[in-house]
């Protein structure tokens, strides 16, 4: 009986390994560097923002860190635009946003160039662009001060969202960054 599992272990390996050794070898299609709330922020992602330039980057350290950062404030701030519902955008403002996006770049050519090194389509855009507009809507509503009043406000806000959320970052500096 002993012998009966061990000569089945043995056969088992043996195909293991010879499957492993015949198999082609992995390609990594993408990287997660954050989970949010439980939505993945991708390496993806962040080159999106990056190249369509819808995040602007910092001037000084690790660009993605700096990216990667924002992009889970942002999902933090997201999270609770969900949970208030502001009104949505109109269909002009949508399009105005993509107009906006779209005119930082020198052609349509160019624009498409980015969203297809992104691996994002203009649907995509749109969407991203509708939930910044809510965003703004939502911040708008909840922050009616002006000036230094509301951005410190809006900095104690986004500190305690951080210290609350769901995040769990797995960035690695020079482990799979992006380059600029």
């Amino acid at each position: 009986m002993v012998r009966f599992f061990r000569s089945s272990f043995l056969i088992g390996t043996a195909v293991l390994v010879a499957g492993v050794a015949s198999a082609p070898r992995a390609e990594i299609i993408d990287r997660v560097l954050a989970v949010v709330g439980g939505q993945l922020i991708t390496l993806t992602d962040v080159a999106a923002a990056r190249d369509l330039r819808l995040v602007a980057p910092a001037a000084v350290g690790d660009p993605t860190r700096n990216l990667l950062t924002k992009l889970i404030d942002r999902e933090l701030v997201l999270a609770e635009v969900e949970r208030y519902a502001p009104p949505e955008p109109t269909t002009d403002a949508v399009d105005a946003e993509v107009g906006r996006v779209r005119a930082r770049f020198e052609s349509d050519a160019a624009f498409a160039a980015a969203l297809v090194r992104s691996g994002i389509d203009e649907k995509h855009l749109r969407e991203t662009l509708r939930q910044d507009l809510r965003i703004r809507a939502y911040l708008d509503q909840r922050f009616a001060a002006a000036g230094e009043r509301r951005a410190a406000a809006q900095e104690e806000w986004m500190t305690g969202l951080r210290r609350r959320g769901d995040v769990i970052d797995l960035y690695l500096p020079g482990g799979g960054g992006i380059k600029n």
